[in-house]
């Protein structure tokens, strides 16, 4: 069902068919501001409502979704071994009370918008790989497949080699190379971008691949701006050498990494506004069946949280913080040959400055201020001693 006035008109034209201790259940994309109201609207009538985020696509509606279900405690309790057999399965079953009100459509926005992020990640290691080095869609998907197994194990992955594969009837092309590169979007990343502005925390890669899909959507302006903007001269091309490819994995690894902890940050910060008490050991062990993030990865996050249940960021937990040390180099190079030669990689850029600005001790943000209190007088803290300050600059 199409998220938003659908909803509602639903919901109105069954709420007086219904009875106390009903359960009212909302299992489409709906945003989780719009869950919240509508919970608080139907619990006056003494129904049950659950918000219910679903993860998994057609083959999840075949073999068992991810079920993030939030709403009326009470209301779960009586449908939650029903969810829990339809479920798919990895380490128990992949559905989970994560909250009231509106919990279970938050964590799946967030899926999104980490989904979002993964799947641009994959779309510029395609375009350096391919745009970039001249390989081939066959060569590159060898590389991907090599990264299924050894790199990236995830869904997303194993799918992007099925996508390279695939010959279009018609051309007896790689089916990929006749897809229009205009992506199209319905929502839940943007909802995950505002919603983390509206929190104050930071998710610059899930932010990025939103834009990235805006940005692909000017097919027209960007096919006539190709024609009339300089970029880098052509003996900057990237070579497709094992070095390179290496690295490349390497960057795409890193990023995916922060995908991660950017959404999960998010999510702690959201359970705290929100009161939710989300679980996030168990967000990572649902996530490892059904949903389109499904990841190895999940395995070693699932263990973060539950070693240390109050983790800030995931980048701190010690094997995350190792894994990251031995990335780093790789991700680095990538991100400078992709800028000599021309080739965006926004997601991947991105990734890897939030990382630099979050280890860092010290930021520029003192000019910030300083600029700040000179146009504005906003005022300013200091370093050596409390309180707030304000100085009259132009004398």
């Amino acid at each position: 069902m199409t998220a938003g006035p659908a909803v509602d008109a639903t919901i109105a034209s069954l709420v007086g068919s219904l009875s106390r201790e009903d359960i009212l259940m909302d299992g489409g994309n709906s945003y989780f501001q719009d869950t919240e109201r509508r919970f608080a609207q139907v619990e006056k009538e003494a129904i049950h409502y659950l918000g219910i985020g679903v993860s998994g696509g057609e083959e999840g509606a075949l073999k068992g979704p991810c079920i993030m279900a939030g709403g009326s405690r009470e209301g779960f309790d009586h449908v939650g071994a029903m969810l829990s057999n339809i479920a798919a399965q990895a380490d128990g079953t992949c559905c989970q009370f994560l909250g009231s009100g509106g919990a279970g459509h938050y964590v799946k926005m967030v899926h999104n918008g980490i989904e979002y992020a993964i799947i641009q990640i994959i779309a510029e290691a395609y375009d350096l790989l391919t745009r970039g080095a001249g390989l081939t869609n066959q060569q590159v998907h060898a590389i991907f497949k090599n990264w299924s197994t050894v790199k990236m194990n995830s869904f997303l992955m194993e799918i992007a080699t099925e996508v390279l594969s695939k010959k279009d009837q018609d051309t007896k092309l790689p089916l990929v190379s006749v897809i229009l590169d205009r992506a199209q979007q319905k929502g839940t990343g943007k909802w995950t971008s505002q919603n983390a502005m509206d929190l104050g925390i930071p998710t610059p890669t899930i932010d990025a691949s939103v834009t990235a899909r805006n940005i692909s959507a000017l097919k027209d302006e960007r096919v006539y701006a190709s024609t009339r903007l300089k970029g880098p001269i052509p003996e900057n091309a990237v070579k497709p050498t094992e070095r390179f490819v290496e690295a490349l994995g390497d960057a795409a690894q890193a990023s995916i990494i922060i995908s991660y902890a950017q959404g999960f940050h998010l999510m702690r910060a959201a359970s705290e506004e929100y009161r939710y008490n989300i679980p996030f050991a168990e967000v990572a062990r649902i996530w490892k069946g059904g949903c389109i993030i499904r990841a190895k990865l999940l395995d070693p996050i699932n263990h973060a949280y539950n070693s240390n249940p109050s983790l800030q960021n995931l980048l701190l937990d010690p094997e995350f913080t190792a894994a990251m040390s031995g990335l780093d180099n790789n991700w680095r190079e990538i991100v400078v040959q992709a800028k000599k030669a021309g080739i965006p990689t926004s997601a991947i850029d991105a990734s890897l400055d939030y990382y630099d600005a979050y280890r860092s001790g010290h930021s520029p943000a003192n000019m910030i201020q300083g600029l700040r209190d000179r146009f504005g007088s906003h005022g300013y803290e200091r370093t050596d001693k409390p309180g707030h300050y304000h100085t009259n600059w132009s004398s």
